[in-house]
């Protein structure tokens, strides 16, 4: 058991490799065998994870259940990781999403054996973006991550599949460049002031913290700059999200599911793991423009949105709304604002992998997402208008569901530092009530028109298993959030007093990268 606890982040991480690992080897004709290979590996991977919140230590800010391993020594390189408050239960939902997802692609028939590989090695990506505490081995699974998603949207996607996974991939990709020159200069900065070359990002994170490493105001900002642009494509911010629609749009229900789910939390946990900590000065000059940014997207995402004929892509519009609550709660500097934006990362996830879900069910049957081919789906489809009421009462941030209590934290800790800010926010908060509620009394209220959708089935057995954890998310964070944010209270009031110093230096001087 000892053994297992050491290495369960490891075990986490790699049990959906190993899965892949073995589909390798199945012949192609097994279709049965290799999806239910694939849903054993990923629900194991969550159970695992599930293990991980269960011993994990709220009341310790550090990283946990660390693993420091030297890979190549000549360049202090190391396989590092640990999980902390900011990322635990951002494990939790890439294991919760995974299993989902399997089941939502149970009716791929085209290279099935591929499709499942992909998805299981996407899972070891996502998984340890989160859990990497070295520059260099982060930066291999945020690029192991890419190359899955790319042939998911590229092979298995729609008609303009292939503009879709060239637009994503090529985004990502600007942005991975300048986030590795950036590991690189702060790999030669570090060595040539400590004597120490090391990829360990608590180690480069303490000496900066401690003053043992002291940028230039200069380097620190094309540093921060760097490492905001790579998250900012990945989020997306406003206005660097072109590519969100069409990969959403294109891409198979279950790689729209893990796309919103898990990998566009990766640029938010980006900004908060990297940009605050390690450039805090830098930080708090461009929180305003920032802010303003994710003000604008907030607003721009929820009227777009608003016009969008296809369910898939008016969800997507949804995503750069919801994902500007995010940045502004980060860029808040608030203890309030933070813990409301990790919050509604959750939220996000379950909330917007949930409506992908449901637009894949009713795209399965009828295929088309057109808003005017439907009307009327409560009559013959009560269970799943049922389900799709839940979800979008939650994204729209009803009180009693989870999406209420992110969005309240965000716009408390922001309306604390500047309440212009929140009340424009606000606004979103409206509109997203306004085009969700539409879209729903578009698509199950009023008489069933079209002949088409008169003989469509209700769920089936493997759409509850789908839906129904989901639902017990969105109420169990809703009535209960203390149990998912008391495991974050230390870690961010460790990230907030490492920050600090950039706040107080900032407020001395606004101008001090121009005065230096």
């Amino acid at each position: 058991m000892e053994f297992f606890t050491s290495n369960i982040l490891t075990i986490v991480t790699f049990t959906p490799a190993a899965g892949a690992l073995l589909l390798l080897f199945y012949d192609r004709e097994h279709a049965r065998s290799i999806r239910i290979s694939a849903l054993i590996f990923t629900f194991l991977a969550f159970v695992f994870s599930l293990y991980l919140v269960a011993r994990f230590d709220s009341s310790n800010p550090d990283f946990q259940f660390g693993l420091k391993v030297p890979w190549i020594r000549s360049l202090g390189i190391d396989y590092s990781m640990g999980v902390d408050g900011i990322s635990l239960f951002l494990i939790l939902l890439t294991t919760l999403l995974t299993p989902l997802s399997v089941l939502a692609s149970w009716s791929i028939q085209d290279r099935l054996k591929e499709y499942f590989i992909f998805l299981l090695s996407l899972e070891t990506g996502m998984i340890g973006v989160f859990a990497s505490l070295d520059f260099f081995l982060f930066y291999v699974f945020w690029e192991v991550m890419l190359v899955p998603m790319y042939f998911l949207i590229g092979v298995w996607g729609g008609e303009r599949r292939i503009y879709a996974a060239m637009k994503f991939i090529l985004y990502t990709m600007i942005g991975s460049v300048l986030m590795l020159v950036a590991i690189i200069a702060l790999y030669f900065i570090h060595g040539n002031a400590t004597g120490i070359f090391t990829f360990s990002y608590p180690q480069i994170q303490s000496a900066l913290a401690s003053g043992r490493l002291v940028l230039r105001p200069a380097i620190e900002l094309w540093l921060f700059i760097a490492f905001f642009l790579a998250f900012a494509i990945k989020v997306p911010l406003f206005p660097f999200h072109t590519w969100l629609p069409d990969a959403h749009v294109e891409a198979p229900t279950a790689g729209s599911v893990l796309l919103a789910g898990v990998l566009l939390k990766m640029g938010t946990y980006g900004l908060v793991r990297f940009s605050l900590p390690l450039f805090p000065h830098i930080s708090h000059l461009f929180a305003p423009l920032i802010s303003l940014l994710a003000i604008v997207g907030i607003i721009y995402g929820a009227l777009v949105a608003m016009v969008q004929p296809d369910m898939k892509k008016l969800v997507a519009y949804s995503s750069v709304s919801h994902l500007g609550f995010i940045v502004l709660g980060i860029f808040s500097f608030t203890i309030q604002g933070l813990e409301g934006a990790i919050y509604q990362m959750l939220n996000h996830g379950v909330s917007t992998g949930a409506l992908f879900l449901l637009v894949g069910i009713i795209y399965d049957r009828r295929h088309t997402r057109l808003i005017e081919e439907f009307g009327g789906l409560a009559n013959r489809m009560p269970v799943y208008a049922a389900f799709f009421l839940i979800v979008t009462l939650s994204s729209i941030g009803l009180p009693g569901l989870n999406g209420f209590v992110g969005e309240f934290l965000v716009l408390l800790g922001t309306f604390g530092v500047n309440p212009s800010r929140a009340a424009f926010a606000a606004v979103g908060v409206v509109l997203s009530a306004i085009y969700m509620l539409w879209m729903y009394q578009r698509v199950m209220w009023g008489r069933l028109e079209n002949d088409r959708n008169a003989g469509l089935p209700d769920l089936a057995g493997r759409e509850h298993a789908m839906l129904v954890p989901i639902l017990v998310m969105i109420f169990w964070m809703g009535m209960y959030s203390s149990y998912f944010l008391r495991p974050m209270d230390a870690s961010v009031m460790k990230l907030m007093n490492q920050t600090q110093a950039g706040r107080v230096e900032y407020a001395t001087n606004p101008n001090f990268v121009a005065s230096k």
